[in-house]
């Protein structure tokens, strides 16, 4: 050993939720690149993807929801 401390890692090779979320929201839209997608597939957890995508889809339809409430009223029907 070198004396040499160094922080500890938890898995250096296993995405946080940040870049979960953020390769959920891009295969939303379709503009994940090649790169990220294979980075995705080789330290990605299949059960934590499934469970941001059912997440964001769920905020996605009760925002469409309530914009189409607030839309009606508006228009005052």
């Amino acid at each position: 050993m070198t004396g040499k401390s160094e922080p500890p890692q938890s898995d250096p090779g296993r995405l946080t939720l940040l870049q979960t979320i953020g390769s959920v929201v891009a295969s939303f839209f379709g503009v994940q690149s090649s790169r990220k997608r294979m980075r995705d597939f080789q330290h990605g957890n299949a059960a934590r993807f499934i469970a941001v995508g059912l997440i964001i889809t769920a905020l996605f339809i009760l925002t469409l929801v309530l914009v189409v409430k607030l839309v009606l009223r508006q228009a005052g029907a």
